[in-house]
């Protein structure tokens, strides 16, 4: 393209060829290109994994107040020249002509670098670089560098124990690196070099002098379930590995860009073409390694648009189908998981306020019947004891009979079923409206720590702590409370003992001339608590609809006020809490005015909210 271009050069036209005007300059310019101290810290990691070391020392401390970061490893070390020295002139003078592209061009393996520049990274690191290594010889040498300084120098260094490999240290550490760790470089070096490390085997140990940790570089392990049988389109380029794991959903979740073992980009929606499902759904880890793509060589942290990464985008559109079909079954399963947890917690809210709330307003379903229970016979229809034992979301279903168990099992049975020690006590209604001189039952239900029913060992002591009114019945768990001739308001109290634990109580009765008509109140058959399903309608206004037959609130998932209440998982379950309330509400109270329907919905919705946990 280059050559045509200049064919058809207008004549007269002059022509030239690009140049360095300042060799330092460039140098300066690219030693500081590298922006990331920790990106630094990888590439003289890699420059030892490349020379086949098989164990790696990273260490940080301070020597005369000042830190220093020095990596050691027992490789081959700097290639050598023709008398068997280490070659460190050849290193320093031949900036952007690797000697590992050259060596990759003839067929090695297992090597990384290929621009020649990257112990210039050691200027966003520190000071001053110092590189140790042996020759032929048995003798050891030192190269050492300084940042913004265009010379360096080469010295026999006297040593006590000759050594094999390589050592590299940077001092000092530039100022505002002091909190560099040794756990955030461990962090960084276990996803950035991920499968590198995997690879070749090598064990990578960093030693913090100064904070006396250690810390191991163990290959990223990513969580969540791996998914098998992703095949991305063959490139003419090279092949493109995956490695993704479904993961619940969460922010963290990112697939990192990497290119032979080692991580260029954190996550890949960096890249404009991937700002898109899946890859933003934050369900996704792992990992897309494509050999092929050519990086930006001053940072490494970036992708070069040319034909390679528009195979790889197209490369990917089969595996993009494919993982958006994954996520939206998982979207499906965790709205039915989710779907059955808020059920239960709603209906266990509002049965809690209905405990609390006047029954003859709010007695509108069949929760407090004991039927098909154990000593149902003991309590009435309306038996608050029965709804209590409804905790575990099973409503209206009766259980069979328990066989016939040996005295192991009992035992057993006993330990995990039976209620502990007395931890709270509730009178039953909380809250109820009696006429003048008429009688109405109330019932002290006691529980455990885990809200279970608790039955025996108890003592029962009722009492009118103010207003008007008489007990009929005060040492047992029910009292017959009868109204006076005037209306008043009564606080009616319990006191249960068991043992050296007492729980206390109280409940407000109101007496009254008239009461509100039973008529209101006739909604309809006595069923179970409704449950709710979803019907997308995005179109359209309306949030809720009671289906009276089937005893299903039917919920407008599609509504922009369920789509902002869903972002959150406890907003959500309060927006749904709401349209409860709102459909029992205003079924069960036919015929009212809007202000009253607003007063009640309000009134339940405050009893209901204190027990949506």
């Amino acid at each position: 393209m280059a050559r045509s271009t200049l064919k058809k050069r207008k004549k007269g036209a002059s022509a030239g060829k690009l140049r360095r005007a300042d060799h330092w300059n460039a140098i300066s310019i690219i030693a500081s290109s590298q922006a990331n101290p920790l990106k630094a810290v990888a590439e003289f990691v890699e420059n030892s994994i490349d020379a086949r070391a098989r164990y790696i020392v990273i260490t940080r401390g301070k020597k005369k107040g000042e830190f220093y970061l020095k990596v050691s490893d027992n490789g081959e070390g700097i290639p050598r020249d023709g008398k068997g020295l280490p070659d460190f002139r050849h290193v320093a003078t031949h900036i952007c002509d690797s000697v590992k592209r050259r060596l990759k061009a003839k067929g090695a393996e297992g090597i990384q670098g290929e621009f020649g520049i990257g112990l210039l990274s050691f200027w966003t690191v520190g000071q001053n670089l110092s590189i140790t290594c042996c020759g032929a010889d048995g003798s050891t040498y030192e190269m050492t560098m300084a940042k913004n300084a265009p010379e360096f120098s080469v010295f026999k260094k006297r040593v006590l124990i000759p050594f094999k490999g390589t050592d590299l240290m940077v001092y000092p550490l530039l100022p505002g690196l002091r909190l560099l760790t040794g756990e955030k470089i461990q962090r960084y070096l276990a996803s950035e070099l991920r499968d590198r490390i995997k690879e070749s085997g090598v064990k990578i140990e960093v030693v913090d002098r100064t904070s006396r940790t250690e810390h191991l570089v163990v290959p990223r392990q990513f969580t969540g379930r791996l998914l098998h049988d992703l095949r991305p389109a063959e490139t003419p380029p090279g092949d493109i590995y995956l490695e993704l794991y479904l993961s619940d959903p969460a922010s963290t979740n990112q697939v990192g860009l990497y290119r032979r073992g080692t991580r260029v980009l954190p996550s890949i929606v960096e890249l404009d073409h991937f700002q898109k499902e899946p890859w933003t759904a934050g369900y996704l880890q792992g990992i897309l390694d494509a050999s092929f793509l050519n990086i930006t060589p001053g940072t490494r942290q970036g992708i070069i648009r040319d034909e390679r990464f528009d195979a790889f985008c197209k490369a990917m559109e089969p595996v993009e189908k494919c993982l958006q079909q994954v996520i939206e079954e998982q979207r499906k399963a965790e709205e039915e998981r989710s779907s059955r947890q808020i059920l239960r917690k709603v209906q266990r809210a509002l049965r809690e306020a209905f405990l609390r709330l006047p029954q003859e307003e709010y007695d509108w379903f069949d929760i407090h019947s004991g039927k098909g229970k154990k000593k149902a016979s003991l309590f009435s229809t309306g038996s608050m004891i029965g709804a209590a034992r409804e905790e575990d979301g099973r409503e209206g279903e009766a259980h069979e009979a328990a066989p016939e168990l040996n005295g192991d099992q009992r035992r057993q049975m006993e330990f995990f079923e039976f209620a502990g020690p007395l931890f709270s006590v509730l009178i039953s209604p909380k809250s109820s409206v009696v006429p003048v001189d008429n009688r109405k039952k109330y019932r002290a239900v006691c529980r455990d720590r885990s809200r279970r029913t608790v039955l025996e060992k108890l003592v029962y002591r009722w009492e009118i702590t103010d207003g008007e009114g008489q007990l009929q019945g005060g040492d047992d768990e029910s009292v017959v409370f009868i109204a006076p001739s005037e209306p008043c308001l009564t606080t009616l109290r319990v006191v249960v003992r068991q043992g050296d634990t007492e729980c206390t109580d109280e409940a407000l009765i109101t007496i009254t001339d008239s009461l509100m008509d039973p008529s209101a109140g006739a909604g309809g058959t006595r069923k179970g608590l409704p449950g709710y399903t979803y019907r997308r309608a995005p179109g359209e206004m309306w949030r809720s609809k009671f289906d009276v037959d089937k005893n299903v609130i039917v919920i407008n998932n599609g509504h922009r006020d369920f789509v902002y209440a869903g972002k959150q998982k406890s907003r959500k379950l309060r927006y749904i809490c709401h349209l409860f309330c709102k459909e029992l509400v205003r079924h069960n109270f036919p015929g009212l005015p809007t202000d009253e329907l607003l007063e009640r919905m309000i009134e339940l919705s405050l009893y209901t909210e204190e027990h949506l946990k």
